[in-house]
């Protein structure tokens, strides 16, 4: 059961780091790679609450 909770606060946690980088008042390319690098850390915790890694 704590690894479905590890999971759920996660992808929340990506998705709200998500949502405030589409709020930063910078250019769009950088939005876009800090988004990219988001996505990749939160896939890699991801992969760690299901003992890949």
């Amino acid at each position: 059961m704590s690894v479905l909770i590890g999971i759920l606060i996660t992808f929340l946690v990506v998705i709200l780091i998500l949502w405030l980088v589409q709020r930063l008042p910078v250019e769009g390319r950088i939005k876009q790679i800090i988004q990219i690098i988001v996505i990749i850390i939160g896939i890699i915790a991801l992969l760690k609450y299901l003992a890949v890694f």
